[in-house]
């Protein structure tokens, strides 16, 4: 079963440009992550403060294989490593 994660940020609307650079740095670490960017979308009409994020994943199981398999081969790109943490962090 496919996982899509729905990320809701709040962004200032006046630094459109640097959520937009932030927002392409995921196109390269996703995918390094086994996940699909279905996209980022910044806001056009309406609230000018919030923009969406949408991330798939094949299964959980997938991302907890890609998760072993990497921490054995220790082949984790440098800007992707300590993921697993970052994703099991709660906001609060």
């Amino acid at each position: 079963m496919t996982i899509t994660c729905f990320i809701r940020y709040r962004i200032d609307p006046f630094q459109r440009a640097e959520f937009e650079a932030y927002a392409r740095r995921w196109l390269e670490i996703i995918p390094a992550c086994g996940g699909d960017l279905v996209g980022y979308y910044l806001p056009h009409e309406g609230t000018n403060d919030i923009a969406w994020g949408l991330i798939s994943f094949a299964s959980l199981r997938r991302i907890s294989e890609e998760d072993e398999a990497e921490a054995e081969a220790d082949e984790v790109p440098p800007r992707v490593k300590g993921r697993a943490r970052a994703r099991a962090r709660v906001p609060g």
